[in-house]
């Protein structure tokens, strides 16, 4: 019973969540900080108002009220530390999972290989290349201008190597 809590703790995505959500509730403390000291005070200065939860209320006729400052307030909240996690955390971490391949000589595609290959063939001498190419001129067992019979008779021009006793 212990060993599978145990190796569930230890897998991967279970410590890297563990250590997300104690990084993430540290950030949120510096997070609001920013907010009350910083974009508070601008806030109150545009709308009149001491902080985002106070800024624009809205009435309701039964005597209640919609704080949409407070809505702006956990909004900004949000994209500030969606913005800082993302930026500390998650994209040095892509960098150091997959990095960037290194710029090592140039690999010359398919295409190049072939064309390389088709120059240098016709550099060779012509008559290289005729020997090595099988002479066949007919079907079957038939006999070409050069006299050369087809042994096998399989239209190949190669004739079969010799049986060893």
């Amino acid at each position: 019973m212990f060993k599978g809590f145990k190796e569930f703790l230890l897998r991967g995505n279970v410590v890297d969540l563990a250590v997300a959500v104690v990084i993430g509730a540290a950030f949120n403390a510096v997070v609001q900080k920013v907010v009350d000291s910083l974009i508070n005070p601008i806030i109150g200065m545009v709308f009149n108002a001491d902080s985002l939860d106070g800024a624009l209320m809205i009435g309701l006729p039964g005597g209640g009220a919609i704080a949409l400052g407070a809505v702006i307030g956990a909004v900004i909240n949000f994209v500030i530390v969606a913005a800082v996690v993302y930026f500390a955390f998650v994209l040095p971490m892509n960098r150091l999972r997959h990095p960037a391949p290194d710029e090592g000589p140039d690999v010359p595609t398919e295409q190049e290989l072939l064309t390389e290959i088709r120059d240098l063939l016709k550099t060779q001498p012509v008559a290289a290349a005729a020997a090595s190419a099988p002479a066949v001129s007919g079907g079957a067992g038939a006999s070409g201008a050069s006299g050369d019979a087809d042994p096998t008779g399989t239209g190949t021009g190669q004739a079969e190597p010799p049986h060893r006793h």
